[in-house]
C-alpha cells in the first residue's frame, strides 16, 4: 500500500515514521527541502521537494493513483486543497489536518461530502478529549474506550499504600467484567499471570466494562488524593480552550493562565463559570496569587515542551507535590524523560494523533489503534472477518505472533463479538472462541 504524506513539519514526520515502520510503502511531500532532511536521512521513505496542493505534483507517477493521502501541512486551507486534488488523481482515501476548531464544530460534515475527506485530524481537540477522559476518570494515568464505549481500557500507577501491592493476582477479586492487563514496571512489558503481583510504581492496565471500571477505579485512589474541584489551565491556546470548555460545563473550576491577551479575552468569553488570567505562567509570585497550591491539577499546555516541563515542577514544588501535573508534549522522546521526573501524566499530541492515522491505515477489520507507554505497546480492536484463519478456534489453539495477546471482548459485551488483540494482556477464558462479527450500529 502506497501512502503519501503531504507536510514533513513534526506530526508529518511521526506519522510517516509510524507508517513506514509498519512496512508501509510511504512518500513524503513538502516545499521546504531543509524540512525533508529529518525524513530524507532516517526514515525509509521517499521524499518529493514538491508543493503538495498543485495538480503537477498530484500528477507524478509516484503520487497518483496511490491508496492514501495525508495532508499534514501547518495550513488547513492547503490540506483541503491537497485531498480535492488526490481524489481528482485517483487516490482512493483522504486524511485531512484541520486545525481550526470552528471547521470542526460547524462544517465538519460539509467538508467530508464537498472535499472528499474521510478523516479530518485536529491534534489539539484530540488531545483535549484524551485529558479530560482522564481526569474524569479517578486514578487514571491513561484511558482507551473501544467498541463504540462498550468497553474500557485503564492504566494506573500503583502506589505503595494500595491494597493491590504484593498480592498473588489469583487471589485479588476483580469486579466481574474487569480483567488485569499488562504490568509496565522498569521500563519492562509483563504479562501478569496468577502467581504474578503487583509492585509499587507499576504501571498497570485493566481492560472491562466502562461502569465497572469506573467503580474500581474509585478503589484505587489514594486517600491523599483530591478530588477534582480546581483545574489550573497554563496555555490558551486551540486545546488549553477546548479542555476548557468541557471541564466547564462539568462544574469543574477552571482557571487559565495566559501572556496573549487577545487569547485570553476569547477563553474568557468561551467560560461560563471558569475564569482566564493574562499573565507569565512562569511568574511564581502570580503562580501564588492565583492559589496554584490548592489547585487538584494543573494542565501545561504551552507550545514549548521545555517551559511545559518547568511548569509542572514548579507546580508540585508550590503544592507540596499534592498537586497532580499534566504535560503535553511535541517531542515523543520527552514523554519518557518527563515521568521520570516527576510528571504525572504526560500525553503526546503526535502520538494520538499518528494512532488515528494507522488505525484508518491498516482497515481490514481494524477499528481502532491506541499507542501506549510512549509508542513501546499498543492496543488494537479488530473486527473478525469471515473465512479468517482464526475465526470458530478457541483462544488456547490459536497462535498468535510473540508479544501479541488477545482479550475476548465478546465475553464482556452480548453481540458486539469484538476483540481487542496487540493490547499485551493476557488470554483469560480458554474456552472462549473467535466468532465472526457482526458490527453493531
Amino acid at each position: 500500500m502506497r501512502i503519501i504524506v503531504v507536510g514533513a513539519g513534526k506530526l508529518g514526520y511521526s506519522i510517516a515514521e509510524l507508517l513506514s515502520k509498519e512496512q508501509f510503502d510511504v512518500v513524503v511531500i513538502d516545499r521546504d527541502e531543509s524540512q525533508l532532511e529529518a525524513a530524507k536521512n532516517t526514515l525509509d521513505v521517499l521524499t518529493i521537494a514538491a508543493n503538495g496542493a498543485s495538480p503537477i505534483t498530484m500528477d507524478d507517477p509516484d503520487v497518483r493513483d496511490a491508496d492514501i493521502l495525508i495532508a499534514v501541512t501547518a495550513s488547513d486551507e492547503v490540506n483541503m486543497v491537497a485531498c480535492v486534488l488526490a481524489k481528482k488523481h485517483g487516490i482512493k482515501h483522504t486524511i485531512a489536518r484541520i486545525r481550526d476548531m470552528k471547521f470542526m464544530s460547524e462544517a465538519k460534515d460539509y467538508l467530508k461530502q464537498n472535499f472528499d475527506i474521510d478523516v479530518m485530524l485536529n491534534p489539539e481537540l484530540i488531545t483535549a478529549n484524551e485529558i479530560n477522559r482522564i481526569l474524569m476518570t479517578p486514578a487514571a494515568l491513561d484511558v482507551e474506550d473501544f467498541a463504540h464505549g462498550k468497553i474500557r481500557l485503564f492504566e494506573t500507577k500503583i502506589h505503595r499504600k494500595s491494597p493491590l501491592v504484593g498480592i498473588p493476582l489469583k487471589d485479588i477479586q476483580l469486579p466481574k467484567g474487569v480483567l488485569a492487563g499488562m504490568i509496565f514496571r522498569d521500563h519492562r512489558m509483563i504479562i501478569p499471570h496468577g502467581d504474578d503481583s503487583f509492585q509499587s510504581q507499576d504501571n498497570a492496565y485493566f481492560i472491562g466494562i466502562p461502569e465497572e471500571i469506573e467503580k474500581f477505579s474509585q478503589k484505587l485512589v489514594r486517600r491523599d488524593a483530591r478530588k477534582l474541584h480546581r483545574v489550573l489551565i497554563i496555555g490558551a491556546g486551540r486545546a488549553g480552550r477546548a479542555l476548557a470548555q468541557q471541564l466547564d460545563a462539568q462544574n469543574v473550576r477552571v482557571k487559565v493562565i495566559d501572556l496573549d491577551r487577545e487569547r485570553c479575552q476569547l477563553m474568557a468569553g468561551m467560560l461560563n463559570h471558569g475564569i482566564a488570567v493574562c499573565g507569565d505562567g512562569t511568574d511564581i509570585d502570580l503562580l501564588v496569587e492565583e492559589d496554584v497550591a490548592h489547585a487538584d491539577v494543573v494542565v501545561c499546555l504551552t507550545e514549548d515542551d521545555k517551559l511545559n516541563l518547568m511548569l509542572a515542577l514548579l507546580a508540585r514544588h508550590l503544592s507540596g507535590n499534592k498537586t497532580k501535573t499534566v504535560v503535553r508534549v511535541s517531542r515523543n522522546e520527552y514523554v519518557e524523560l518527563m515521568e521520570k521526573v516527576g510528571v504525572d501524566i504526560v500525553l503526546s499530541a503526535r502520538l494520538l494523533s499518528a494512532s488515528e492515522v494507522l488505525a484508518f491505515a491498516r482497515r481490514g477489520g481494524v477499528v481502532s489503534v491506541s499507542l501506549l507507554e510512549g509508542a513501546k505497546a499498543e492496543a488494537v480492536e479488530v473486527i473478525v472477518q469471515e473465512g479468517a484463519p482464526v475465526a470458530g478456534k478457541k483462544l488456547m489453539d490459536v497462535k498468535l505472533p510473540g508479544n501479541v495477546w488477545s482479550v475476548p471482548m465478546c465475553a464482556m459485551v452480548k453481540r458486539a463479538f469484538r476483540m481487542v488483540i496487540r493490547c499485551l494482556c493476557p488470554v483469560t477464558a480458554q474456552s472462549c472462541s473467535f466468532k465472526q462479527s457482526i458490527p453493531s450500529r
